[in-house]
């Protein structure tokens, strides 16, 4: 009796040891993307008024890796934000547009990770929740709300959030006095430290720099004071973001933890028109599939584990959750069976990785890159032509290359249209057990919703300056161009 019960103790602590060596040998993992910013908005870009105001940022393009090509999964957030969640192309998960809600059959990041020990977190914009209009506090019992997707925790609004925030934190409504990046880093950095004991994925989601732009005067210095009020306060919630970075990356090193974290960065989409230097020069902006509406700041840090390099290949948000995946070993049930990404792990390496399928995009029109070359439509029906580029050659995308090479062009649109019939079948459930999709799609502006308006008189006692919308009265859109 005595042997076998020196044997059981013997085997739990000899399974108790590898877990934890499992785990101190698993790295913390946050992903941060920030909202409208443009492949140009960056200083190591050389943007004429961000050139040495992103040191943050610029110092994780010297460290790490960054992307020349990196891609939103679609020219608008909602959608992008899904892919990241389940590296699947947006439409096969319920989210082919802005504002409807993340199906909740789908296989996400957060839940396989925090099957492998993992605590998980969210922290900022959601806007996956089906709910329209301007940020408000995610429903503490909305059924899709990020507890629901795999997070232990979250601090999370409808949308982007702006200065002094209304928000949910785990269930509880809050309102939170100053600049929102910082806000978010501040809590996902208190996060980080009370789950020390374990692996961390933390997700960070700014709402900036996404208009309407307000910026704190400490973030403007250095700007010309008579440059135009809105691209003043634009560029300085760019600057209060990268600030914010830097709190975050100082954080991780006064917890010893920074050689032990992965951070990916990108933004959910191109930039928008309003500003000339947003996309550098890049065809196009946010809201349609030339490169300047989906060609995004992309660099992933991981100090000591990552050789630094600049690269040309291609990658994108449906990416994540596979390299995720692939670099921690976690079971490929882990995923849906019809996924869209790929690893990307060779590239930590300094290796090449070899893409096996094109990218594709389905937002707006439709288009596929594959390798150097990329064949768009802009707009649906039968009205749009396809158009294709040399990216390498021709990255502003001037010179349609349909009559000179009519063969790749023909091999590109089969391409394109048999991704596009297999993510109709997705639209329909057949990826899920069920084989149709459960939960009716929602799309709803929150002043009309019965839930919200409970809430009026809560949001006023919370914030000083709340204000309920009249009776009757619509919400301003803002257009999400």
């Amino acid at each position: 009796m005595k042997n076998l019960l020196a044997g059981i103790l013997a085997a739990l602590a000899f399974f108790g040891n590898t877990a934890q060596a499992a785990n101190e040998e698993r790295p913390n993992i946050i992903l941060i993307m920030s909202d409208d910013q443009g492949w140009g908005q960056v200083g190591y870009m050389n943007h004429p008024h961000l050139k040495g105001k992103t040191p943050h940022l610029d110092a994780m393009a010297e460290s790490g890796i960054r992307f020349n090509r990196f891609y939103a999964a679609a020219s608008v957030c909602s959608p992008t934000r899904a892919s990241v969640l389940t590296g699947r192309s947006p439409r096969r998960t319920g989210v082919p547009g802005l504002h409807k809600r993340l199906c909740l059959q789908e296989k996400t990041l957060p839940q396989a990770l925090k099957k492998a020990g993992y605590a998980t977190a969210h922290f900022g914009k959601w806007h996956l929740g089906g709910v329209q209009g301007s940020a408000m506090p995610v429903l503490p019992d909305d059924p899709n709300g990020p507890k629901h997707y795999g997070f232990d925790e979250w601090l999370s609004a409808t949308n982007y959030i702006e200065m002094n925030p209304l928000m949910t934190h785990n269930g509880e409504i809050v309102y939170l006095k100053g600049e929102s990046s910082v806000l978010m880093v501040e809590a996902g950095l208190k996060f980080i430290e009370a789950n020390k004991d374990k692996p961390t994925f933390t997700v960070l989601w700014y709402g900036s720099p996404h208009y309407p732009y307000t910026a704190l005067e400490q973030d403007m210095v250095g700007l010309p004071k008579d440059m135009d009020k809105r691209q003043r306060n634009l560029f300085g919630e760019i600057i209060a973001m990268d600030r914010s970075i830097g709190m975050l990356r100082a954080g991780l090193r006064e917890m010893n933890l920074a050689e032990n974290t992965l951070i990916w960065f990108c933004s959910d989409n191109g930039g928008r028109d309003h500003e000339p230097h947003a996309m550098a020069g890049l065809r196009g902006h946010k809201g349609n599939l030339y490169e300047g509406g989906i060609r995004v700041p992309g660099l992933i840090e991981w100090p000591g584990k990552i050789k630094p390099q600049v690269t040309d290949f291609p990658a994108s948000t449906m990416d994540i959750m596979p390299t995720l995946i692939d670099l921690l070993d976690l079971p490929k049930d882990s995923m849906l069976d019809v996924v869209d990404g790929e690893s990307i792990v060779p590239l930590f390496s300094g290796s090449t990785p070899q893409r096996t399928r094109p990218i594709y995009f389905g937002n707006k029109g439709m288009a596929v890159i594959d390798g150097r070359y990329k064949l768009v439509k802009i707009g649906r029906g039968k009205g749009p032509k396809w158009q294709l580029y040399d990216l390498e050659e021709d990255p502003a995308e001037t010179t349609d290359l349909v009559t000179k090479f009519p063969e790749r062009v023909e091999k590109m649109k089969a391409e394109a249209e048999a991704i596009s019939a297999s993510i109709d079948a997705s639209e329909l459930g057949k990826d899920y057990p069920e084989g149709k999709v459960l939960q009716p799609q929602r799309s709803a502006m929150w002043n009309k919703m019965p839930e919200y308006q409970a809430l009026y008189g809560k949001f006023a006692e919370l914030k000083p300056d709340w204000k309920a919308p009249k009776p009757g009265s619509k919400e301003r859109k803002k257009k999400e161009k």
